[in-house]
């Protein structure tokens, strides 16, 4: 399947964050392995005058899902720490579309559309038809795709730039995303004109 992206598609990029990525407090394996490929897809859009959406966890330093609070991860992505920023060699363009989740201590969101703007703002750009790449692919990937689905886009995972936390997990989080209708593509599907 060939397919070439115009108005009404738009990309979010899914937690590439310094704390996700190999010596981060809670790396994902492999997990700098899709920065080129977002890169590559960033440039796509960018040369078709896409809009590009990144979200971020941004946690308070008391989050629930820390350990130090009974949660099951370790402390990751405080708001404003070095662990929370993008990695400088992931090329996120001055105008992206910034969206912080997971900002109350009281309450984790996986998803990119969990009490944020997201929805709206892809709305209101007359977004249809969403590609979603990043971290974790079994978490918050899965957790997006799952709500964008469910606000009726159009999705698009693109396989070659997710990782995921656990490799069975992230099969079965692949086959789930399908299964909802999702598509899984890769770069050589896109076709920039």
């Amino acid at each position: 399947m060939k397919m070439d992206i115009g108005t009404g598609d738009a990309l979010i990029i899914v937690d590439v964050q310094n704390d996700f990525l190999p010596g981060g407090s809670l790396p994902v394996p492999a997990g700098d392995e899709v920065i080129p490929n977002l890169n590559r897809y960033i440039a796509a859009f960018l040369f078709r005058e896409l809009p590009i959406f990144a979200t971020r966890d941004w946690h308070p330093p008391d989050h629930c899902s820390f350990h130090q609070q009974g949660g099951p991860w370790p402390a990751h992505c405080i708001a404003g720490t070095q662990g929370a920023a993008f990695p400088a060699n992931l090329e996120i363009p001055c105008d992206t579309h910034i969206i912080s989740k997971a900002t109350s201590r009281e309450k984790d969101a996986y998803s990119g559309f969990s009490e944020t703007e997201l929805d709206a703002m892809l709305k209101s750009a007359g977004i249809s038809r969403v590609f979603i790449g990043g971290l974790a692919t079994d978490h918050c990937v899965l957790s997006t795709v799952r709500d964008a689905l469910n606000q009726g886009y159009d999705i698009f995972v693109l396989k070659d730039a997710v990782r995921g936390l656990d490799a069975d997990a992230t099969s079965a989080a692949l086959e789930e995303m399908a299964h909802l209708g999702a598509k899984l593509i890769d770069f050589e599907t896109i076709v920039p004109a």
